[in-house]
């Protein structure tokens, strides 16, 4: 017999001496078998609450549940919940697609056709990579684009990121900013889990500041001041300062003179901005348009560095699938310029439909384009219905009692708070529930079908409960989210009373 035979022997011997699965032999296992700062990512819109809804449409339709469908209100997806694709995106979309379409007449509009060669003669199609910061032609017209938004501040292509989803573009940024576990950001409560994932994954430090909701959700600059102070005071380096606006869960917009007091505070402590603006084509409050932090910066001269994101996911494309989207950074030094460029290189360059797709949201058809007058009209039914949406669903969350819900000025989310009876937060508590009101989010899907995130997973101020809530679902169907809601909250208050 060979000596080959004979090991080969020698290890099944060995292997069959071992339970499958034997738990001492997984080098990948619960503890000590992973990244810690890994597992302890905690990322509240995916969490537990999805995870039961998700069980619970497995079981359906079932005269067991009380309900005929999961309505779910947990994340900012709007073609999930009925929203329709614009026509004009997806027209281009198809022609880059399948190139052979655009070939018969008819097929298309011109425009789209344009469109689609414009964009086949600047890359090699979907199917190859492109430059790591992406085709430079759409780089270009999002340049353009910009400065068109800004008053004419002018836009450097260069400084342009075309990136899988804004989600990409911020965590590059963030793992940029800190170095080691001595470094921290200061980050709005409530916030958008995203940040507090990528702090902990990337082993920095999460500086909260409180969003001030007695005052519909506004950024107070004492307010930073303390959490700085504070901060400093413990050893942490605070190196840049996370802004969503529109906010993301309170839905506030920030006023021109809250921004310039925003920029004169960073220049002051030399803080990088955070930007995260992909809520912009969401504002619903004439008195407060869209400024980006970008115009700001440029017009008051202000010597800080500055990045700020968008994505085709929100706005009135709600693209989420598609993943697109883009960053711009301002007054950063050409070696972190290359740097940035070096780290998205890594992943070779981000999908190209994606990239194509925020090209088509930064340069719609125009008045005399063969597709403007549809795609108009698809926008502005879009928009209307979530201004209407937001209205109704805030004005019938304020009507239950112990809620109070400031209204939504932008995005897609409401984040009403209530007040629970004791019961109820000694229930939670028994239950090892993290906050009383996953007690309340997690009853809520299992009387009404409907998916909401416990304000706890966005954090809050001690002592207060919330949820979140979008207010996606079809128009024609918000009063019946409204009215089950209502319903749930007065079994739920009685129960617990």
């Amino acid at each position: 017999m060979s000596s080959r035979t004979m090991s080969v022997r020698a290890l099944a011997t060995r292997a069959s001496a071992v339970p499958a699965n034997d738990p001492s032999r997984k080098v990948l296992a619960e503890g000590a078998g992973v990244n810690k700062a890994v597992a302890a990512i905690e990322y509240a819109v995916r969490g537990e609450l999805v995870l039961r809804a998700e069980a619970l449409a497995k079981r359906l339709p079932s005269v067991d549940l009380p309900f005929e469908k999961i309505v779910y209100c947990n994340i900012g997806n709007p073609q999930s919940v009925g929203q329709s694709p614009i026509t004009f995106v997806r027209q281009v979309l198809a022609g880059i697609t399948c190139p052979s379409l655009i070939e018969n007449e008819g097929v298309f509009p011109k425009d789209v056709v344009e469109r689609v060669r414009a964009v086949l003669r600047a890359s090699h199609g979907i199917g190859a990579y492109s430059e790591s910061q992406g085709i430079e032609l759409i780089r270009e017209r999002v340049a353009m684009a910009m400065e068109k938004r800004d008053g004419g501040v002018p836009t450097n292509p260069n400084n342009i990121f075309l990136t899988n989803g804004a989600s990409e573009a911020v965590k590059t940024i963030l793992s940029m900013l800190v170095r080691d576990e001595n470094d921290g950001v200061l980050i709005p409560i409530p916030q958008y889990p995203l940040y507090s994932a990528a702090m902990t994954s990337f082993g920095g430090q999460q500086v909260g500041y409180y969003l001030d909701e007695d005052n519909g959700w506004s950024l107070n600059i004492d307010e930073l001041e303390k959490r700085l102070a504070e901060a400093r005071g413990k050893g942490i380096s605070v190196r840049g300062l996370v802004v969503i606006n529109p906010g993301n869960p309170t839905g506030q917009v920030l006023s021109r003179e809250n921004m310039e007091d925003v920029v004169a505070f960073c220049e002051k402590e030399n803080l990088v901005i955070m930007a995260d603006e992909v809520y912009q084509k969401n504002v619903y409050t004439p008195e407060k348009p869209f400024v980006s932090f970008k115009k700001v910066v440029c017009e008051m001269g202000a010597d800080l560095e500055l990045a700020s994101f968008h994505s085709v996911s929100k706005g009135v494309m709600g693209e989420c699938g598609l993943r697109g989207g883009y960053m711009e950074i301002v007054n950063m030094e050409r070696y972190v310029q290359e740097l940035i460029y070096k780290v998205l290189s890594v992943s070779l360059c981000s999908n190209i439909i994606g990239q194509v797709a925020i090209d088509l949201m930064m340069t719609p058809p125009q008045p005399g384009d063969p597709s403007y007058e549809l795609y108009n009209k698809e926008v502005t039914e879009i928009y209307g219905a979530l201004r209407n949406k937001a209205i109704a669903m805030s004005d019938g969350l304020n009507t239950l009692e112990g809620v109070t819900c400031n209204p939504s000025e932008g995005a897609m989310y409401l984040f009403p708070r209530i007040t629970l009876p004791p019961a109820a937060i000694k229930e939670a508590a028994a239950r090892g529930m993290a906050s009383a009101d996953v007690l309340y989010c997690i009853e809520m899907l299992e009387a009404t079908g409907i998916c909401v995130v416990p304000g706890s997973g966005f954090l809050q101020q001690e002592g207060t409960y919330h949820f979140r809530t979008t207010f996606l679902p079809p128009e024609n169907e918000i009063k019946g989210v409204i009215a089950s809601m209502r319903r749930f909250h007065d079994r739920f208050m009685s129960k617990y009373s």
